[in-house]
């Protein structure tokens, strides 16, 4: 058995029995953790555009808000994977989702794995994607690599995770999720 079937069986054999959680959060969204089925399998990033409003230039996973005619949360990392790297929604197997987080933006985000083929052509939208690239996933899931720093923000105190990959900090919310499947295949 491959590395990669060793964690696609994991992660399944623990997917949350309920992924529900009370809601918080009056806006939904959706990120596609895109694993690229290589030799070594990697991670699909983007660096988002540095002309976006909200959260420019940050390392993200491809995704978005949902829109009232997603009809589901899949949907909705699905497509929004498409528009911003020209993922192709039927080139990517889903392999289950992870408990929902809520991000400081008043979102709550739900993390969809998902396994791809080696060879798609990504094309980034540049209005909303300045690069994509691929970070090893056994590196990124190592918790030897997963650095934070706890800071107060209003009256409340916060752990903020993040890692380097090359020139790129992966830092925030996708870096918070990739801690969360680590510790949920430990």
């Amino acid at each position: 058995m491959t590395k990669l079937n060793d964690f696609i069986s994991r992660f399944q054999f623990t997917l949350p029995v309920t992924r529900q959680t009370q809601r918080t959060a009056s806006k939904s969204a959706a990120v596609l953790l895109p694993i690229i089925n290589k030799k070594t399998p990697t991670l699909l990033l983007t660096q988002r555009s540095p002309f976006l409003r909200s959260h420019a230039g940050q390392v993200a996973f491809p995704g978005g808000a949902s829109d009232p005619e997603d009809g589901s949360l899949i949907t909705t990392a699905l497509r929004e994977a498409y528009e911003e790297v020209a993922i192709p929604p039927e080139k990517v197997q889903i392999l289950g989702q992870l408990t929902p987080q809520q991000s400081l933006g008043g979102y709550e985000v739900t993390p969809v794995v998902g396994l791809l083929p080696p060879g798609i052509d990504y094309h980034p939208n540049p209005s909303e994607v300045a690069s994509v690239f691929e970070v090893p996933l056994f590196d990124a899931l190592s918790l030897s690599q997963h650095k934070y720093v706890d800071v107060k923000r209003a009256g409340s105190s916060n752990r903020i995770f993040f890692y380097w990959h090359n020139n790129h900090l992966v830092w925030g919310l996708t870096a918070a999720i990739i801690h969360q499947l680590a510790l949920q295949l430990k």
